[in-house]
């Protein structure tokens, strides 16, 4: 193998990963992206007139490089979660116990995006509060109403294999459009074709026709309308 092929080796995401720059990830969640540089590459702060570093909730399943953060699939998926208890005003505080918990009782270093998490969330939300003291920070009450939503609203338009997240349906839970960490490097594609979803609307845009679309493409002019319309709703976000 040439030195220039060893080093692309190096450079390609691992297959079944799924790849995501911050950027990428903070579309898909349409969330910002410092908050996702904030929450994985954790941050500096003062206290007490004495400067302090927040750590990350975790480290991503790709290694940083130059640019900055890479993610994996299921970082894509725990961030949907922490997403939804933020949108809840839930204090990172709290999530970030709930989720130290969860990966006790999950065993699992993202544990949000697992089996036992969907059917067991809300014990062990509850449970991490109590152990954490951090139940002060969220009235029990309304935090069985939370996680209850949370899962949901969040595993509504998640698909499992075994124990673990391996497939998210992004648009409107339709089964047309999926973003599966082992097919486009977990890139939204049409999902019986494998056609990217923005090479569809792209088309649209440049053809002038869905219809055309769906036969140059040979996919059904459903699916090229629900990927057009899934792109559009990530630029309007």
């Amino acid at each position: 193998m040439s030195p220039r092929s060893v080093i692309a080796a190096q450079e390609a995401p691992a297959l079944g990963i799924g790849y995501y720059t911050v950027p990428e990830a903070a579309r898909l969640i349409r969330m910002p992206a410092r908050s996702i540089n904030r929450w994985l590459g954790g941050y500096a702060y003062r206290s007490g007139g004495k400067p302090r570093r927040m750590p990350p909730l975790w480290t991503p399943e790709l290694p940083a490089n130059d640019d900055g953060l890479e993610l994996g699939f299921r970082d894509l998926i725990e961030l949907r979660f922490i997403q939804a208890f933020v949108r809840e005003n839930v204090d990172l505080r709290v999530i970030r116990a709930c989720l130290e918990g969860a990966r006790e009782a999950v065993d699992d270093p993202r544990p949000f995006s697992t089996r036992r998490f969907k059917t067991d969330g809300r014990t062990i939300f509850l449970e991490s509060l109590k152990a954490d003291g951090a139940s002060e920070m969220l009235d029990l009450k309304r935090g069985q109403y939370v996680i209850k939503a949370v899962l949901e609203q969040t595993f509504r338009d998640l698909d499992l294999d075994g124990d673990v997240v391996s497939r998210w349906r992004p648009y409107q839970g339709k089964d047309t459009i999926v973003i599966d960490p082992k097919r486009a490097f977990g890139q939204p594609i049409a999902a019986e074709a494998g056609v990217p979803t923005v090479a569809l609307a792209d088309a649209v845009k440049a053809e002038g026709s869905i219809e055309r679309v769906a036969r140059l493409y040979e996919v059904p002019v459903a699916v090229v309308r629900d990927a057009m319309r899934f792109e559009e709703s990530l630029h309007a976000a």
